[in-house]
């Protein structure tokens, strides 16, 4: 292999990545047609096709599937090196993708990004929005952040977060008109405020006290995406939500809320940042996971 042909394999693994020679150059620094023209060099000078392209898409071929696969843990080394040559000098580097559920976003990292962000610029932080637990190495990403419960036993987890807790809560004017539930089996005759996942499930509230679990399929007029709507809803008297306590601690604090079966809502581990084990982490998941995580 020569230096053209590993300049232009990092070109091809671009352009596979993101099915668009334009997104390709655009991440690369170079003309859409300076991205065709290694490709296709690559391509006579291999002597197979790597690329199936039509006027809308643009995909790798089973060849190219083949040598993209063999080829990643190599320009995976590649990278880590280069990030290695800034980090010891004091400056972390490249895109970092990380998946997590919209209330970890929220309330544990969107409060700290410009800090983290302007330590170390030469990084590029992607956060992907999603509830259910991702397979970050098959998804292409960096790392995840979700609750201990949905952690497969061979990743490697690092706490985010101090031990939070639920809270069941609704507003004055609700218990106006509703009494208030002392039994999780009460929530049957209350409006309660639906979540549905991204996965299309709607979500069963949990509840536990001395031992014993309790899950209700709870009904209500309105089904959410996302917990702030559910608290703004609640807020306005539409029911019950069922919401983790660091997003509604000021409320329950100045009465607009009002928390309800706290007995029935023990404290359990937070969020944690989890990633795959491997020889060398970059350092800039390394700068992530220092910065971010729990330090009670």
């Amino acid at each position: 292999m020569n230096r053209t042909q590993l300049s232009q394999l990092a070109v091809l693994a671009a352009v596979a990545a993101h099915r668009s020679f334009r997104a390709a150059g655009k991440e690369l620094s170079i003309a859409p047609s300076a991205v065709s023209h290694a490709v296709s060099s690559l391509e006579e000078s291999l002597g197979v096709r790597l690329l199936a392209r039509t006027t809308r898409s643009v995909s790798p071929t089973e060849e190219g599937k083949l040598l993209l696969e063999r080829l990643a843990p190599a320009l995976q080394e590649i990278g880590i090196a280069l990030e290695d040559t800034l980090a010891a000098r004091g400056r972390p580097a490249g895109n970092l993708r990380i998946t997590a559920p919209r209330f970890a976003t929220d309330l544990l990292l969107a409060p700290r990004l410009g800090d983290f962000l302007n330590t170390y610029p030469d990084i590029t932080l992607e956060i992907a929005n999603e509830d259910g637990f991702t397979d970050i190495v098959k998804e292409g990403f960096d790392a995840g952040i979700r609750l201990e419960e949905s952690l497969e036993a061979d990743m490697i987890a690092v706490k985010i977060s101090p031990d939070i807790r639920t809270v069941i809560a609704g507003s004055p004017a609700y218990f106006d008109k509703h009494p208030k539930p002392v039994h999780p089996r009460d929530l049957v005759h209350h409006r309660c405020i639906k979540r549905r996942f991204t996965n299309g499930a709607i979500y069963r509230w949990e509840f536990e006290k001395d031992g014993r679990e309790v899950i209700v399929a709870i009904d209500g007029p309105l089904i959410v995406g996302e917990d702030q709507l559910a608290v703004l809803a609640a807020l306005n008297g539409a029911g019950l939500a069922y919401l983790f306590d660091m997003r509604v601690q000021q409320k329950l604090a100045d009465g607009e809320l009002i928390r309800v079966l706290e007995d029935w809502c023990p404290p359990y581990p937070g969020p944690y940042i989890y990633y795959p084990s491997r020889r060398q982490m970059r350092p800039a998941l390394r700068a992530f996971i220092d910065f971010f995580k729990y330090s009670p």
